[in-house]
């Protein structure tokens, strides 16, 4: 429309104020940009309230992405999202229209801005909107590019969670395959530390952020799928771990747990090492711990003996398909150290799945996992068993003596170890010992545990929270800790061997004890 009185026709000395007053709403365009006020929502708002109108924002579809609806005709429409025109203005007996076209990231794509008022647009308000839909251009572009960064995090986020998935189930195969494309060298290793650091769950993206940097991708991060609070880092060097602690004396509230050096393929291993030292971080100053190298029973055990009493206690599984055999392996081994829903969350299934599996294992060990001192000796064996696939040679076990669980316990070091572990708990007069004892043969429950001891299950687990330092392992959690205890209490004869292997060869159906 040519010929329109604007009505903004000023006198010579109102020009210069008038033009500084009217500028004033660039600046406020403008703080739109800032990192803290990047919506497109926003913007239109202010537009509609700047020119005194209605504004929408809609899509190439016609679906409106801000402000309020307003109708136009099609074929105008059309011509704007196609590129035909890139704006227009249209007025009848009761508003006026002004129409500008926004380019959009996608190919192809674009969004109309309009603006609808009683009355015509004037200059100042004409150069508003043609203004405003350039900073929309802008804030589109840019969240466009920030939810492309999103989704490229995501999934690469993703993908480190799988290839720890892999990992956890002794596929390192996969796992290296997996990581190689991504992130060329990252497992070329044999051996790695677990390490799992702990900070508000409010943190953790910052924290998995800050990691990523400080290793140089060289390490895998992931965000733990059990614990909101917690972030896994498996790193292949020593430079990577003293990274991590560094990261962590830094910030307060933080804790950082580490595994020993262990093989790739007994990650799962090095997770409850890295959770378990974990505990002990939070009553360090420097907020950090290691996974203690102390004593364990199966190191004071005669290794061809434990060997073949691994082999032969696991027996029953060897008629598996490999695949599936590592499968229930690896799952039954974390869900011993682990709840059944934890070891889930880490493995990418189901509870039930895990659940499952376990009860595959147990019905071909002929065993039952809801007694301790079994779990402890089926945590025994599956641990070991992790270093001993292809080290027999086949068609030995029926030549070689059998070698049972109480001839892997009455070796002079392990009896030595038991006695001298449990022996501290005789200097507390409430008795924890008995109390420990008792508590463990009746499968951890602390209410079954007071009825037999005729005291009150509070009591009971105050006592085997006492125990705790005393013997410095967690009791109350189960895993690799509990499970020692458990040993030394079958080294010294307090608790009876559990059941645990294939049938006796004169007896086919009858289970054998150790």
């Amino acid at each position: 429309m040519s010929g329109r009185k604007d009505g903004f026709r000023r006198t010579e000395g109102e020009s210069t104020a008038a033009t500084t007053a009217d500028r004033a709403w660039a600046w406020e365009l403008l703080d739109h940009l800032r990192p803290t006020g990047r919506d497109v929502g926003r913007v239109v708002a202010w537009l509609a309230g700047t020119v005194r109108g209605t504004v929408s924002l809609q899509d190439e579809t016609g679906a409106l992405i801000a402000g309020t609806r307003i109708a136009m005709a099609e074929d105008l429409f059309a011509d704007l999202v196609t590129g035909r025109i890139a704006s227009a203005s249209w007025e009848d007996e009761e508003r006026c229209l002004r129409l500008v076209r926004v380019e959009r990231p996608q190919p192809a794509a674009a969004c109309v801005l309009a603006v609808s008022r009683p009355t015509p647009l004037d200059r100042r308000a004409s150069e508003i909107v043609l203004h405003t839909a350039q900073i929309v251009e802008v804030l589109l572009q840019a969240g466009e590019t920030t939810a492309t960064g999103d989704r490229l995090r995501r999934a690469a986020s993703d993908l480190r969670l799988a290839i720890l998935q892999l990992l956890m189930v002794e596929d390192t195969v996969s796992a290296r395959r997996v990581a190689a494309g991504l992130w060329p060298g990252l497992l070329d290793t044999d051996t790695a530390c677990v390490y799992v650091l702990e900070c508000e769950a409010g943190q953790r993206d910052r924290l998995v952020e800050d990691c990523l940097d400080m290793t140089a991708e060289q390490a895998l991060v992931v965000r733990c799928p059990a614990v909101d609070e917690h972030v896994i880092v498996v790193a292949p060097g020593e430079a990577e771990g003293q990274t991590l602690r560094t990261l962590v004396g830094r910030q307060p509230g933080m804790f950082i747990g580490g595994s020993s050096r262990q093989s790739l393929a007994r990650t799962a291993t090095a997770y409850g090492q890295a959770v378990s030292a974990l505990a002990v971080a939070h009553f360090r100053p420097d907020q950090a711990a290691v996974y203690a190298e102390r004593t364990h029973p199966e190191r004071l055990m005669d290794p061809v003996a434990l060997r073949e009493w691994t082999a032969r206690a696991l027996r029953p599984l060897d008629t598996l398909a490999h695949h599936t055999r590592a499968e229930l392996l690896a799952t039954t081994r974390l869900g011993l150290e682990f709840t059944a829903v934890s070891a889930a969350k880490v493995l990418g299934v189901s509870r039930n799945t895990v659940r499952a599996r376990m009860e595959r294992v147990e019905g071909l060990l002929r065993t039952d996992f809801s007694d301790l001192t079994v779990r402890a000796v089926a945590h025994l064996a599956l641990n070991h068993q992790v270093g001993l696939d292809g080290t027999a040679a086949e068609g030995t076990w029926e030549e070689t003596p059998r070698v049972r669980l109480g001839d892997l316990m009455a070796g002079p070091a392990v009896q030595t170890w038991a006695h001298e572990l449990l022996a501290r708990l005789d200097a507390d007069t409430r008795d924890l010992r008995r109390t420990l004892r008792t508590w463990i043969a009746a499968g951890g429950n602390s209410e079954r545990t007071a009825q037999i001891l005729g005291m009150h299950a509070q009591t009971v687990r105050e006592h085997v929270r006492s125990a705790e330092p005393v013997l410095e392992r967690q009791l109350l959690a189960a895993g690799s800790d509990l499970y020692e205890v458990v040993l030394a209490h079958l080294a010294v004869g307090d608790l009876q061997p559990p059941v645990l292997g294939p049938p006796k060869p004169d007896h086919p159906d009858a289970p054998v004890h150790g």
